[in-house]
Order: C-alpha cells, then structure tokens, then sequence
C-alpha cells in the first residue's frame, strides 16, 4: 500500500475542501432552480402532466 512521504500542508487541505464544497453548492443551487421552474411551469426541458381542478358547482 502506498505511504505519502509528507504531511499535506493546512492550507492545500482547506483549499481542496472549499473546492468540495463549492461543487456541492452548485448542484444544490442547479436542483433547486430547476424544481422551481418544474413547478412554476417554466420549465423547458421537462413536461409536467397539468391537472384541472374544476369545481363541480350545481
């Protein structure tokens, strides 16, 4: 099994980890805009089946 030879230093760490978590926040920010457009009927690339309410008044 393969050893690293030196400690990677604070700052490297911090930086990959930020990295990490930036990605994670894209995604998150690219699902949430999509749901919203889902459901506001905005939406391009989906097609959601619209379901009429119609009140039956007699």
């Amino acid at each position: 099994m393969a050893v690293p030879k030196k400690r990677t230093s604070a700052s490297k760490k911090r930086i990959r980890k930020n990295f990490w978590k930036r990605k994670g926040y894209w995604a998150a920010l690219k699902a949430f805009s999509l749901g919203k457009s889902i459901s506001s009927g905005n939406s391009k690339s989906f097609f959601v089946r619209q379901t009429n309410k119609l009140s039956n008044k007699t």
